[in-house]
């Protein structure tokens, strides 16, 4: 059995990733080479409906967490201090699409 990744997987986990991390390039260049791939346009929509509702709720978490402890601390607050919420591990998207 191949452990290699098809380069269209490849692909997918990059355009997420620069779209979740909010790399500026946004992972423009994968979404070519999906499309010379063959990768349906709905499972293009479905991976940046994904990767942005993380990268939204990761950056809503972190300023919640973020003005909530420099409401207990003042202006001391720093981001190593703020806890990790043991709450659910994710959300579904807008239209229902687990992120997990």
């Amino acid at each position: 059995m191949s452990t290699e990744l098809h380069p269209s997987i490849v692909a997918l986990v990059s355009l997420a990733a620069n779209i979740a991390a909010n790399h500026p390039k946004q992972g423009l260049c994968q979404i070519d080479k999906l499309k010379q791939y063959g990768v349906a346009q709905e499972q293009i929509d479905a991976v940046v409906e994904i990767a942005r509702h993380i990268r939204d709720e990761a950056g809503d978490s972190l300023d919640t967490s973020f003005d909530e402890a420099c409401r207990k601390e003042g202006a001391k607050a720093k981001l190593s201090a703020i806890p990790i919420s043991e709450g659910a591990c994710c959300t579904p998207t807008a239209s229902g699409k687990s992120c997990c």
